[in-house]
């Protein structure tokens, strides 16, 4: 049984630890849509 709980927790080490490269290397792209968003005057400060 404790044999078994090693390799379990090998695995789920090596699992996180993957999960972690992996968002760590990857290039999120940026947004493309351009936001616009019309701000009364009176909300602005003075």
């Amino acid at each position: 049984m404790a044999r078994m709980s090693i390799v379990l927790f090998l695995f789920l080490v090596l699992l996180v630890g993957g999960g972690v490269a992996f968002l760590a290397s990857w290039d999120i792209p940026a947004p493309r849509s351009k936001v616009e968003k019309v701000i009364p005057a009176d909300r602005l400060g003075k």
